[in-house]
């Protein structure tokens, strides 16, 4: 029996009698999904799952790791449907000519939602899903964390982004972030030496993953408190999800609460999010991953770019960010003298839009100008550039379709 398989055994047994009802995973309702058979968390990354098991995963990855549960609150924003047709919709790529089902095909789609002005134009699950089903968001939950801080500013738990971390998080006096500010951490431009590649058992990322498979609390944190500085702080971006494990630390430190509990808080609720998520945690009753494991229902992942669309205010109309936190977060930076194509934690795209992305093919695009919101799972067989179709052409495409409709209806 493997390392993995036993970490995941004590876990279940630890569940029945150690974990507090509070962070236990959703279990209000019987979970559709529930029974089905699923692969571990190492082969998600090294993208060797059959696909009908990759599947399945996807929709249960509250069972690869303890949980704690982001409730949402008694009244929801429901989401209207109105009426959309995309017969006619096609799109150009790579010399190509395609249509809708294509890259529904193509790109392996599990769930796909477009909201115009707010209200549904478009809703479709696919591989089995349904408006029940939850998912995984990868890195998306990387573009909530960096929500949160704007929400621990707003709030003066953090009295300024410039702060450096070390005031908030002193176990990292004397490493390399030792000087790194929060708005650094946010931009990913700590310095800090990280190789990202997901699929190389040698990379920092799989470090991290072991790390996490192994569930010794702070393991994670002992790994980037170790790693090296190559750069000064500042002058360099290089994408970092351990660097989100960073910032999970600062909201669970400058706010006093779980990590999990404060996106209750400040999104889940404020947001009017039907259903609870779940979120991945380093340890029975440990800290929040910050780079992904939240799992939550394709309308709610919507609602979030609702909540984007408008820059952090919830539906009772209260200020939950600092003022253009949002535009702020969805802009290019500059970096060294170098425009990078990244905020705080979000991707900015053409013509406006901007997106919280994850691996496999998970999108909230944003775009408004347009008044568009678009969330969509997908199941790619591999981490990265798999998709066969490039998703940014189609999401744009998509926006402006949609914006066509409504502007110039067909007969």
């Amino acid at each position: 029996m493997n390392t993995e398989t036993i970490v995941l055994a004590v876990r279940l047994i630890l569940s029945l009698v150690l974990i507090p009802a509070s962070i236990i995973a959703i279990a209000s309702e019987e979970y559709p999904h529930a029974d089905e058979p699923i692969g571990s968390v190492r082969q998600i990354y090294d993208g060797k799952l059959d696909p009908q098991i990759q599947i399945n995963t996807f929709r249960n990855i509250d069972r690869l790791f303890p949980t704690r549960a982001v409730p949402a609150g008694d009244g929801y924003l429901e989401l209207k449907h109105k009426n959309m047709a995309f017969s006619y919709f096609s799109f150009k790529a790579d010399g190509q000519t395609y249509d809708l089902y294509d890259y529904l095909a193509i790109g392996r789609v599990s769930g796909l939602l477009v909201l115009h002005d707010g209200e549904i134009a478009y809703e479709n699950y696919l591989m089995g899903n349904s408006d029940r089903s939850r998912w995984m968001s990868m890195s998306v939950v990387k573009s909530m964390l960096a929500m949160l801080v704007g929400a621990t500013i707003h709030d003066g738990h953090i009295q300024s982004i410039d702060d450096p971390l070390t005031n908030y998080v002193p176990r990292f006096k004397e490493t390399a972030y030792d000087g790194v500010t929060v708005r650094q951490l946010l931009q990913m431009t700590s310095g800090v030496s990280w190789n990202e590649t997901y699929t190389d058992p040698s990379s920092d990322r799989r470090a991290m993953l072991d790390a996490q498979i192994g569930q010794e609390p702070g393991k994670i944190l002992d790994l980037m408190a170790a790693l090296p500085r190559t750069a000064a702080p500042g002058s360099v971006w290089n994408y970092s999800t351990g660097e989100t494990q960073v910032v999970s630390a600062l909201v669970r430190e400058a706010t006093g609460i779980p990590v999990a509990d404060y996106l209750s808080e400040k999104i889940w609720k404020p947001a009017g999010m039907r259903n609870d998520a779940s979120w991945w945690l380093d340890s029975l009753d440990g800290l929040e991953i910050g780079g992904s494991g939240l799992s939550a229902t394709l309308r709610d992942y919507a609602r979030f770019g609702l909540f984007l669309l408008a820059d952090g205010i919830s539906q009772q109309g209260q200020r939950v960010l600092p003022v253009d936190w949002v535009d702020t977060a969805s802009t290019p930076k500059l970096v060294n003298d170098e425009i990078v194509p990244y905020g705080y934690m979000l991707w900015p795209l053409d013509d406006g839009a901007y997106s919280a992305i994850g691996i496999f093919g998970q999108f909230v695009y944003v775009d408004p100008n347009r008044n568009i919101v678009i969330a969509m799972w997908s199941a790619q067989p591999k981490p990265e550039h798999r998709s066969g179709i490039d998703e940014y052409i189609f999401l744009a495409e998509l926006t402006k379709a949609v914006q066509n409709f409504y502007t110039n209806p067909e007969p």
